[in-house]
């Protein structure tokens, strides 16, 4: 175990986003759990609220990110100081992400369905950071030898390649496989191949004449959101707590 921290953590110089890493989740958990309590009335926590004004905790997340991140550029990536600027960049990262879909909408949408992107932004961005402490590199370069490194081209060459994998799931309405596919080349490679959602820019450019492709497209779609849209909405309740149901309008009288 400790040879193993020494070769993958320590020596390459991953501890101090492995320390980003947890204070991230562990604010994140904090956080969503607080605000629960504050959303059932139960506990000694409250909305703050000085003036009348609703100070969101994005606020003091920012501040918090902007303070870990040039201390940490200044800091490097071995010390204490690099692990402290860590801990402080993950708490406000954590603060940050926790309240993305209000960044996005520009609207207090915390326990709408809008409000779930702030979940989905949050397991995707523990996943990357994830991949990167496992191994992989930006771009699927990793492992690269003393022969490949002189060899620049290769190198050159397999980032374009990838990063034209990448933007093609991108246009294909395939976010999360786009992001994914930035570390893992397979993802982005099966991303790019397969077919488009019918709502993206790649269906609306390129199918529109299709019709075939846009019906198939339209039916794949369909299957997959009724196979896992029930299981993701659990997984993200399960996190981040349901959203507010919407009242349904009255009938009309007849």
């Amino acid at each position: 175990m400790g040879n193993w921290w020494h070769t993958n953590i320590a020596e390459p110089g991953k501890l101090p986003l492995l320390l980003a890493l947890a204070a991230f989740v562990l604010t994140f958990a904090v956080t969503r759990t607080i605000t629960r309590m504050i959303r059932a009335g139960k506990g000694p926590f409250r909305n703050i609220t000085p003036g009348g004004v609703h100070i969101h905790h994005v606020v003091p997340g920012v501040v918090l990110t902007v303070i870990g991140g040039f201390g940490a550029v200044a800091s490097g990536r071995q010390g204490v100081a690099a692990g402290v600027c860590a801990v402080i960049f993950g708490v406000g990262a954590g603060l940050v992400l926790d309240e993305f879909a209000l960044i996005l909408h520009l609207d207090d949408v915390y326990w709408t369905e809008e409000g779930r992107q702030s979940v989905e932004v949050v397991v995707l961005t523990v996943s990357l950071v994830v991949l990167v402490l496992a191994g992989f590199s930006p771009l699927g370069v990793d492992d690269v030898s003393e022969d490949e490194q002189q060899g620049r081209l290769s190198v050159i060459t397999s980032y374009v390649i990838n990063f034209c994998f990448v933007l093609i799931a991108l246009f294909k309405g395939k976010t999360r496989m786009a992001v994914l596919g930035t570390l893992v080349p397979f993802v982005a490679l099966v991303g790019a191949i397969r077919l488009a959602r019918p709502t993206s820019m790649w269906a609306k450019r390129f199918y529109r004449n299709r019709h075939r492709a846009r019906s198939k497209a339209v039916l794949r779609a369909y299957h997959h959101d009724v196979r896992w849209a029930g299981p993701r909405r659990k997984f993200q309740d399960l996190i981040g707590g349901a959203p507010d149901r919407v009242p349904l309008p009255p009938a009309r009288k007849p």
